[in-house]
């Protein structure tokens, strides 16, 4: 334990698989929160199998499971569900990215989770809600950057709609479910009452639809897909250089005329088409010819520097290998290397969140299959004898 961590002294039991709730209770073990990940004897969350690894280990599954303990529980078992509310009774809050329902089949519904802890924070990530007319449907990322609109507004205009490649909608729902918990869990400490967070995969991403989602409500209008461009602003978007290809992202009209002042392009301000982002927006082929023709006098490096020391925002579209080599990521820690014993050194992506100046460490490498499943149940009160009998009949 790290007393200095926000979340530490809170015990937390993870249900979760795969992304979604994983990150959930990342981010809470991260944050310093002791977690105790419950899979399946034998069996485990399937990401153990899935992704890219090294000497018998997904990274993926490293990656979203470190600061964590593990336990294994046969939740089809009087004894295996027995422990586990033994573990809730104990402990601050409960993750589940079940489907709506099926915690309550097995027993645990909202009364007798009431009646073993009173103060518990109850955390849940489903596809599309715990009510309305699909709660019962299965879905993954895919299904709700399809039904979302999500998948709608991304893409060119002349090609049909494409996800995104990251599974941003688990990723969405995890950070928005941490945040209801850490919530219910600061309101438990003023009223010492607990309270549920919830949050569906196609419920976050709707929310970050952002101003798509907001002109259409005024509007009535479906967006159009840009590409790259950007749907409300001009001139944005990518363009070629003597080299290669800039980003240019020169928001706002002060912005815009930096551009042009950085261009050299100060002419275009006589352009009447050009007078307002409103008329670069409905010429936009036309301000992005002007523009790319003088960027493509100079190298990507020369723009990069000229721009940005201008003031208008300016990268280069960098592959992975550049962005985990590139000085300023370097500076975040956005990679960090964890030992994890009986598999050597992995290298996985660090705490976005610095808290009091610095990143939130990696306490833990991410448990082998049950590994800390005695540890934790003789922290229950189990004898080894006890343990032993429980493993003997299959309930751990």
């Amino acid at each position: 334990m790290n007393p200095t961590l926000p979340l530490s002294g809170i015990r937390v039991v993870d249900l979760t698989r795969v992304l979604s709730g994983p990150f959930c209770s990342m981010l809470l073990g991260d944050l310093g929160a002791d977690v105790i990940k419950v899979e399946t004897p034998g069996e485990g969350d399937t990401v153990r199998h899935q992704g890219a690894g090294r000497d018998g280990l997904s990274w993926y599954f490293a990656n979203y499971n470190r600061n964590k303990r593990a336990i294994t529980l046969n939740l089809r078992s009087e004894e295996g569900r027995e422990i586990l509310a033994r573990l809730i009774a104990r402990s601050d809050v409960l993750i589940d990215n079940y489907r709506p329902g099926v915690l309550e089949a097995m027993g645990f519904t909202e009364a007798r989770l009431a009646e073993l802890n009173p103060r518990l924070v109850r955390g849940s990530v489903n596809g599309f809600g715990a009510t309305g007319p699909y709660r019962d449907r299965p879905s993954f990322d895919f299904i709700a950057q399809a039904m979302s609109g999500f998948m709608s507004v991304n893409g060119a205009a002349d090609q049909p709609p494409m996800r995104s490649g990251p599974p941003v909608s688990d990723l969405i729902a995890g950070l928005y479910a941490a945040l209801g918990i850490v919530a219910a869990l600061l309101r438990e400490q003023r009223t010492g009452q607990g309270g549920s967070a919830s949050v569906s995969l196609i419920g976050g991403l709707i929310s970050f639809l952002g101003f798509m989602a907001t002109d259409y409500l005024a509007t009535g209008r479906l967006p159009a897909r840009t590409g790259n461009d950007h749907p409300i602003g001009s001139p944005y978007g990518l363009f070629r250089t003597a080299d290669g290809e800039i980003a240019i992202a020169p928001a706002g009209e002060a912005m815009y005329q930096r551009l042009l002042g950085a261009l050299d392009a100060g002419e275009l301000r006589q352009r009447p088409e050009f007078a307002s982002n409103t008329l670069r927006a409905e010429n936009r082929a036309a301000i992005n010819a002007e523009i790319e023709a003088r960027t493509m006098r100079e190298t990507s490096e020369h723009w990069i520097r000229v721009l940005n020391e201008a003031g208008v925002p300016c990268s280069q579209v960098m592959h992975l290998d550049e962005v985990f080599a590139d000085p300023q990521v370097l500076d975040q820690q956005a990679v960090v290397t964890v030992a994890h014993p009986g598999h050597g050194d992995v290298s996985m992506l660090g705490s976005a969140l610095h808290v009091d100046g610095a990143p939130l460490p990696v306490r833990m490498p991410a448990p082998e299959l049950g590994e800390h499943t005695a540890e934790i149940l003789a922290e229950l009160g189990l004898s080894a004898w006890e343990i032993d009998q429980l493993r003997k009949r299959g309930a751990v």
